[in-house]
């Protein structure tokens, strides 16, 4: 099982590790339509292919989040990505529907797999 972070402990993370990675791990066109600042798309579902390129250090800082509480996405990838030997590896589980509900800043755009 994944450790949890919550909204406040991800902005705190966010604003102290400028080398933390954000995985979205939903299809692109959520992606797209919208995702927390500095997030790369990362589906679960691709996990496996995905995490050398987006993530090539094993030892750095990955939190990756999904839809909401209820979307099981990002716990699926942060499973494959322990997996595959990372070592600091978190979900932040209320997802794009806490964020958003916080009023906090968003990106919108294309998909981008790579840093």
């Amino acid at each position: 099982m994944s450790k949890i972070v919550t909204r406040n402990e991800l902005e705190v993370r966010l604003q102290a590790n400028s080398g933390l990675v954000l995985l979205e791990a939903l299809p692109a066109r959520y992606f797209n339509d919208w995702h927390l600042p500095g997030a790369r798309h990362f589906p679960h579902d691709e996990a496996r292919v995905l995490a050398p390129r987006v993530a090539p250090d094993r030892s750095a800082e990955v939190v990756v989040y999904c839809a909401s509480s209820t979307c099981q996405n990002s716990h699926i990838a942060a499973n494959v990505l322990t997996q595959l030997g990372y070592t600091n590896v978190s979900v932040f589980a209320g997802g794009k529907q806490a964020w958003s509900e916080a009023g906090l800043q968003v990106e919108k755009g294309e998909a981008r797999v790579s840093a």
